[in-house]
């Protein structure tokens, strides 16, 4: 015997003035949550067993086909074995000095005791710049930081005919890109973007549309993810002098820190499947066809796995850490995310003596889809 469904309003004003506060009171009555948009799983057991059953809950949730987002195994695998190369061990390494120094680069010229803000002022220039070097898209950084902020303005409006619209203006970009490589052929720069537009599939070249879908994962969502793990992080850090100062004495467990900071606060909401058989959930029945949100925020905060979900265990968190996904699905660009958040991170720690929220402005949450801080005012010593 199943019951109903509960139902929640995670649009509403309520719930929008403090997200990670009504997750923890959901996930704590009612785990598994109904509204007009879809059923949104909010406990970890139960995201992470959906995430790892794409047979049941298939990323195919519309019909724009995203590669590899919205590809289900067996032909996801096959993208995943062109994509995963891109982002390897070996690769992080030689970009890593380059990513090095960008990034001390943006920290040197910050002003000292001034109010800056470290989402628009460290984290977008970072994460454009970082970008752009990585794919060979330089001369491009100026058009994608305004796109970024129209994005984040569109997105907030929730006028989709706007949202449309700055998503097509950013496949101009990736389109320009991949046209003059073409043009320029075997005389292309060396670069991820060439090596995508020279690669195969199933024994055959990569469709423009295909080519086109990858590079804009690669760019218009990491754009926005790292610019908000950055205001995550730097607001972790200058609330949490202790964690501060242990940092700046051995900075070596930079990554689980990170880790776990955006574990705690993870501005990444959530990723959507699509049930293809009636499925079980606890005591509910969802049935098939039903848009199923997996909730990362809420799941990374799941007292059952986590105890004090605000409590910073790195080590004792990191097997259970939802914040690049789980499953078949899994961020293919986290060793790309971790190592410039590291990177970022390490290099403000190095030129400062002291990380401080401003005391002439507060800080600013973000809001559905996405999560994290809009606005992180500080000051650096």
């Amino acid at each position: 015997m199943s019951t109903p469904v509960p139902s929640w309003d995670p649009l509403s004003e309520a719930a929008l003035a403090d997200q990670l506060g009504t997750f923890d009171r959901m996930r704590s009555a009612c785990p598994v949550a109904a509204s007009p948009r879809g059923v949104s799983l909010l406990r970890h057991a139960d995201v992470v067993a959906a995430a790892n059953d794409p047979v049941r809950f298939s990323s195919v949730t519309s019909p724009r086909r995203s590669v590899p987002n919205s590809i289900d195994p067996p032909e996801h695998t096959g993208w995943r074995a062109l994509i995963d190369p891109f982002f390897s061990a070996e690769r992080m390494a030689q970009l890593e000095p380059r990513v090095r120094e960008i990034a001390e680069g943006i920290v040197e010229v910050l002003p000292r005791r001034a109010t800056i803000d470290a989402v628009a002022d460290i984290g977008r220039p970072l994460a454009v710049r970082a970008q752009t070097d990585w794919l060979g898209w330089q001369g491009t950084e100026e058009r994608l930081l305004a796109w970024m902020a129209e994005n984040h303005a569109a997105t907030r409006s929730g006028d989709r005919g706007w949202t449309a619209a700055v998503a097509a203006a950013f496949d101009e970009v990736v389109r320009a890109q991949v046209d003059r490589r073409r043009r320029l052929g075997d005389a292309a720069p060396d670069d991820p973007t060439t090596e995508l537009v020279g690669a195969t599939h199933a024994g055959r070249p990569l469709a423009d549309d295909e080519i086109t879908s990858v590079l804009r994962n690669w760019t218009a969502g990491d754009l926005g993810s790292v610019a908000a793990a950055l205001g995550v992080v730097v607001h972790f850090l200058a609330t949490h002098p202790e964690v501060q100062r242990d940092l700046r004495r051995d900075p070596a467990p930079l990554a689980p820190a990170v880790d776990e900071m955006l574990r705690i606060d993870d501005p990444f909401l959530g990723n959507r499947r699509r049930t293809t058989e009636a499925v079980r959930i606890g005591d509910h029945e969802v049935p098939a066809g039903t848009r199923v949100y997996l909730n990362w925020t809420s799941a990374n905060r799941d007292e059952a796995v986590f105890g004090d979900p605000d409590a910073y265990r790195p080590e004792e968190n990191a097997s259970h850490n939802l914040v690049y996904g789980a499953g078949v699905h899994v961020c293919p660009g986290r060793p790309l995310a971790t190592m410039e958040l590291v990177v970022a991170t390490s290099s403000l720690l190095a030129a400062t003596t002291g990380i401080e929220l401003a005391p002439d402005a507060q800080p600013v949450r973000e809001t559905h889809p996405v999560g994290g801080w809009r606005g992180v005012p500080i000051h650096l010593r």
